[in-house]
């Protein structure tokens, strides 16, 4: 009987404090709270919302009050901008939050006669994680995608991230800015993302984002954090802030000859858009950043007083914002584009469509693979047509000749390109094959790319290339049979990296990042907070503690040693002792070895099970093919090369005689035929085939090597050198006696970039030719 009353009681307490809580959100009028009409347009709520909204902002208002009039505020926009709301308030009265009171009554006391029972709504705040804003749901973030795929992309956009939180009763009155600001970005070309602090402690951790909300930006991998007022004004500007300045220049009647006259230089075309709005609209600048790789982007004011003649010279239409991509001449556009409204889509379609110049001159790997894929598939073949030339008013007519050519024959199985001799000589060497008839001339040859470690099919024309009718009809008819017979590039060859040409030089990318670096202990010494700071305070502490405390002791110790006494006889006698052992010392470092040792054993039947066949997993033996007559001098270069690989414990050092183990290396060549293709048993220089300077990194493990092939020089046997000038410090443990041969210096050059080739075989990125069995060494 107790048990009922009480029952009842609780029932009657939760009665009355759920009428009262329909009472308060009765009370509640989103209308009133805004001072609008209820015949009033989204126009006109959204005006009044941003007016009260930076008036009772509570970084501005210090009013008690301004918080809870905030929250009133960003309330009754949440309802009144949602039409199913404010459909939903003008029929029931109600503020959003039951949708009906009288409709759903049934739901707060569902089986009342059968026991108390209420459902969770009844406590249910707007902050809880099942009413977070679905709209945030798209842009949620996670830490595997964040490393994988957000930083990476932020080197084509920026991204503005929110953290938030469950219970964060802050988040609310950013909510409407942010999502008014979030959805404007996206539309231009930015990134947005949101982080849950809660589901995901380890990124927000990572973001340095210690409590909520939290606002920051990333670009190029690296994070600011946004810290003024959240209004659309400081978000949009924070944005655009982020994007490095030089991304678009402001042309005029001055400058935009030079402008556009860089493409030679920057090896891109140029990018002009001409619009009435006095700034650099941020549509355009986020479009820099994303294109800056491939364009140079410029900026014409039309309303600006000295752009007359630029906008008579391309008939520009004042009135409607104008885009024009220019290629290789500079008085005529090579697209041009037109619209009201520039949209982000239009851009990216334009701009993708004109990435590269008509004849773009091949400066880095990157261009290369881009404008020369390989081929996947007999019906995607892509040939490249390279205009191999020179620098200078000499090779002026050849090229303008190519380029006339390629601007009649553009086809989607074509592209053209040209490089510079001078500046790729292993790919020009590799094309032209050394030929007299070439030098000093230009040549033109047609490649097909087969795989990505180099390898390509070819054909160079007989003739150099002088642009003449006749070479233009050769050209014509070579490219028309290829369409049908792709058997006629019958020239293989193995293509090297392409140099970086316009790579910026080792002081000045050290420099900027310098200057990167002081930038962001610059924000963190003044935006962090002290949990970030403190190991950084920490380390300079330290360093400070111990370079006074080393200034403090050396100035006792100077002022012991300065005191004015003549030298005992103890002290004479030590200072002799000490010059004897000095001379002493020198001569016995002259028996010392010096920098270049390299501990080298040779491969024999021996050792070789031990050294190769049963090597522990991870671990690979350099082998060294040489033969007597060459071993002094390449051993001495193969030490020098490798020596500053000697600290790695993986690699171990040996040579190979030649005269001893041919048969077992030209086995192991059989499996490398597209490397290092050796002849066929008719050949009648079989036996003669000179090996020595090849390299083998062997993996006894995983059963598979990895070659270099020796450096070409021009006359191997035309030059002379002697064993004197040699380091003699080299030690190696090794069967035969040594001799030094005429052309010794040359045999050296075997061996050049070699250095080069030990970093990219521990990077792992050589070629690899497998075996099914390691033979015996016999």
């Amino acid at each position: 009987m107790e048990l009922g009353r009480a029952g009842l009681a609780w029932a009657a307490a939760l009665l009355l404090a759920a009428l009262g809580a329909q009472a308060a959100a009765g009370d509640f009028d989103p209308y009133r709270v805004l001072g609008v009409g209820r015949s009033s347009s989204q126009a006109d709520i959204k005006k009044a919302y941003k007016r009260l909204a930076r008036e009772w902002h509570p970084d501005k208002n210090k009013d008690p009050g301004a918080e809870d009039r905030f929250i009133q505020i960003s309330k009754a926009y949440e309802i009144l901008s949602n039409e199913e709301k404010r459909a939903n308030f003008d029929r029931y009265g109600d503020a959003g939050e039951s949708q009906g009171y009288s409709q759903h009554q049934h739901r707060q006391f569902h089986h009342f006669h059968e026991g108390f029972y209420f459902d969770e709504s009844f406590f249910h705040f707007p902050f809880n994680s099942e009413r977070r804003d679905t709209s945030d749901e798209k842009y949620l973030l996670h830490f595997s995608h964040y490393v994988n795929e957000i930083v990476p992309d932020s080197f084509r956009k920026p991204y503005l991230i929110k953290i938030t939180s469950d219970w964060c009763f802050s988040c609310i009155h950013i909510e409407p800015v942010w999502k008014e600001v979030a959805q404007e970005l996206e539309a231009l070309g930015a990134g947005i993302g949101v982080v849950h602090a809660g589901y995901e402690r380890r990124l927000a951790h990572h973001l340095g984002a210690h409590s909520t909300p939290s606002l920051l930006g990333l670009i190029n991998g690296k994070i600011t954090f946004f810290h003024n007022a959240v209004v659309r004004e400081n978000l949009r500007q924070f944005v655009e802030n982020l994007l490095p300045g030089n991304l678009v220049e402001k042309i005029t009647d001055k400058n935009y000859i030079r402008f556009l006259s860089n493409w030679k230089k920057e090896n891109k075309p140029h990018v002009l858009l001409f619009d009435h709005m006095p700034v650099v609209p941020l549509l355009y600048k986020l479009t820099a950043f994303a294109y800056r790789d491939y364009f140079s982007f410029g900026y014409v004011y039309v309303g600006l007083r000295g752009t007359e003649e630029l906008s008579s010279q391309y008939n520009i239409n004042v009135y409607t914002p104008t885009m024009m991509v220019f290629k290789e001449h500079t008085d005529r556009p090579a697209d041009v584009v037109q619209a009201r409204e520039m949209k982000k889509q239009l851009i990216d379609d334009f701009l993708s469509q004109n990435k590269f110049l008509v004849v773009a001159r091949l400066t880095n790997q990157r261009l290369f693979q881009e404008l020369c894929p390989v081929k996947k598939s007999h019906r995607q073949r892509k040939h490249c047509v390279v205009l191999l030339t020179g620098e200078g008013e000499k090779f002026a007519e050849a090229y303008e000749a190519f380029l006339t050519f390629a601007a009649a024959n553009t086809k989607d199985t074509l592209k053209f390109v040209h490089i510079y001799n001078d500046r790729q000589p292993e790919f020009a060497d590799a094309l032209l094959m050394d030929d007299e008839k070439y030098r000093g001339k230009s040549a033109v040859a047609v490649l097909e790319r087969r795989n990505n470690a180099g390898k390509i099919a070819y054909k160079t024309l007989e003739e150099a290339w002088q642009g003449s009718k006749e070479d233009n009809f050769i050209l014509l008819d070579l490219l028309d049979q290829l369409r049908t017979d792709p058997g006629l590039l019958s020239s293989e060859t193995v293509l090297a990296d392409l140099n970086d040409e316009l790579a910026p030089m080792f002081l000045i990318r050290w420099l900027y990042s310098t200057l990167d670096y002081i930038s962001d202990c610059w924000d963190s010494l003044f935006h962090s907070n002290w949990r970030e700071m403190m190991p950084l305070l920490s380390l300079l502490f330290s360093a400070l503690f111990i370079l006074f405390g080393t200034v403090i002791v050396q100035a006792f110790s100077d002022s012991s040693d300065t005191r004015d006494s003549p030298p005992s006889e103890k002290e004479e006698t030590a200072a002799k002792t000490e010059k004897n052992d000095a001379s002493f010392g020198k001569e016995s470092n002259s028996r010392m070895p010096k920098k270049g040792f390299v501990e080298v054993t040779e491969l024999t039947d021996i050792n070789y099970n031990s050294n190769l066949v049963r090597l522990r997993p991870g671990h690979m033996n350099v082998v060294l093919i040489l033969s007597n007559s060459t071993k002094t001098a390449l051993l001495q270069k193969f030490a020098l090369e490798v020596y500053t690989f000697t600290g790695s414990s993986s690699l171990h050092f040996s040579f190979l005689s030649l005269d001893k183990h041919r048969e077992w290396l030209e086995y192991l060549l059989e499996f490398a035929q597209d490397a290092a293709p050796i002849p066929n048993q008719y050949d009648k220089h079989f036996l003669e085939r000179d090996y020595t300077g090849y390299v083998l990194a062997l993996n006894g493990h995983k059963k598979y090597f990895c070659l270099f092939k020796p450096h070409r020089s021009g006359d191997e046997g035309g030059t002379s050198g002697s064993c004197e000038d040699y380091d003699s410090s080299l030690h190696t443990e090794a069967r035969g006696k040594s001799s030094c041969s005429p052309g010794s210096r040359s045999l050296k050059n075997k061996l050049h970039k070699l250095s080069f080739w030990m970093e990219r075989l521990l990077e792992g990125s050589l070629q690899r030719f497998y075996i099914p069995s390691w033979p015996a060494l016999d």
